[in-house]
Order: structure tokens, then sequence, then C-alpha cells
């Protein structure tokens, strides 16, 4: 996306800033990611919704040790593609949508790469991108952000979504809309990775602390900043109370 698509507030939110401190304090800072090619990135991506960072990678490894090259891939039968990704969720349909996406690159282009893409402005690599099955803001502002190219991009996941609304940052909306909203108040200084810092540590901060179905507030370095927390604490300790005067 082009950054000119995010006209910034006339006063300047910090909630960003304090957020991502709040979490590097927490959590450390995390290693420097391993920059893939755009490709190999966007086959990532596309195979990793829903499904664990390592169960993605090893899926991955395995497809370059059983076919050897991408265009072997794209050439296989379905089936062995299916069965070479089976441990991942959705397997029938990743698959489907693989093969699929590089046919289509492969046809349109003249070759199986996406190293091109890195002449292109940021928002007409991911509008590209997302012309292919499957394929939605999160895996374009992944392979933009993520790989060599190293754009300025937010990468979403459920991790991202639900984090940002409870915290109140967003209120409501899909990937696009809240990709968005938050453009609009990231610092002017965050470069492609320091994105890429943020989306690691927000994306562990959903699996450990703020967690779908049982998130620990009370041990939440977020806590003074979230409202869904307070509310979780608050009633969580009336609980406790009512107990205790019952007994």
């Amino acid at each position: 996306m082009n950054d000119t698509l995010f006209p910034k507030p006339v006063v300047e939110d910090d909630r960003l800033p304090r957020i991502h401190q709040l979490l590097l304090d927490f959590y450390g800072k995390p290693k420097p990611r391993e920059l893939w090619d755009p490709l190999t990135q966007f086959i990532y991506s596309l195979l990793s919704s829903r499904t664990k960072s390592e169960t993605t990678l090893a899926a991955v490894h395995r497809l370059r040790e059983r076919f050897g090259t991408w265009e072997n891939l794209r050439d296989a039968p379905l089936a062995e593609i299916e069965a070479t990704i089976g441990d991942i969720n959705f397997p029938e349909q990743k698959a489907i949508n693989l093969k699929a996406s590089l046919q289509q690159i492969s046809a349109r282009y003249g070759m199986l790469t996406l190293d091109f893409l890195a002449s292109y402005r940021t928002d007409k690599i991911r509008a590209w991108l997302e012309q292919f099955p499957g394929v939605g803001p999160k895996t374009s502002g992944a392979v933009v952000n993520f790989s060599v190219l190293r754009r300025r991009a937010l990468c979403l996941d459920s991790h991202h979504l639900r984090i940002v609304q409870r915290l109140g940052l967003v209120r409501h909306g899909d990937v696009a809309v809240t990709e968005e909203r938050l453009m609009r108040i990231v610092p002017e200084s965050w470069d492609a990775a320091m994105l890429d810092e943020d989306h690691v540590l927000i994306k562990k901060h959903g699996q450990e602390i703020c967690t779908f179905s049982d998130p620990k507030c009370s041990r939440c370095p977020l806590l003074s900043m979230c409202p869904y927390g307070q509310r979780q604490v608050s009633a969580s300790s009336s609980t406790s109370q009512g107990r205790r005067d019952i007994e």
C-alpha cells in the first residue's frame, strides 16, 4: 500500500509506541528475521493461516525437499502437494490455492518469480498479489514487509486483530480496514523493520497472554491501557469478593 493513502492525524497518537515499548520490556527484543525472496515468503504466508509458525515452516521445508524447485511444485499433481502439507490446517484448499497461484504467476509474468515486484510501488505490489486465490491483505502485507522487498506494511493476523480491538485502537473491521486505521497512527519514524518487530511482539503477546479463550489479563503488561483487560480483572475481583461474602 502507498503510505500516502493513510493521512496522519493532526495530533500524533502515541499509543502504538507505548504499546511497543511495554511489550519490548516484557518479552525482550525479537531475533532478526531471515529475509526470504518474495516468492518463498508468498508460499509460506499462503500456507500459514490458522497454523502455527513452526508447522508452516516445516511444511515449506518439506515442499523444497520433495519438489526441489518451485517450478516442480507448480507442476506437481494436486494430491501430491496436499499430502506434503498435510499437517497444516486446511491442506486441501491451501494446496488448490497454492498450485493455482503459482500457475497464474507464471502465466502473467512468463516465469515463476516475484523478484520483479521490487520495481513496483508498495500499493501496486499488494494489489497484484491479491488477485490470486486465497491471497488477502494479510498475505500481501507479509510478502512486502517480511521478504527482501522490506516495505512499510502491517501483516495483521488473528492475534493482532483481537489485541487492537481489545485495546480499543480499532473497534471493528476486517483486516484491510484495521490496517488502514492503524497505519494512520503508525509513527512516521517506523520503518519496515520496526513494523515487523511490532508484528512479532503482538503475535507473541496474543499467543502467550492475550489469548482468545483464556486471556491472562492480570499478568498483562498492557493492562493500564486496555479497557477489555480492566473489565476482566474487575469482574474477576468482584466474583472473588462475592464468594468470600457467601463463605
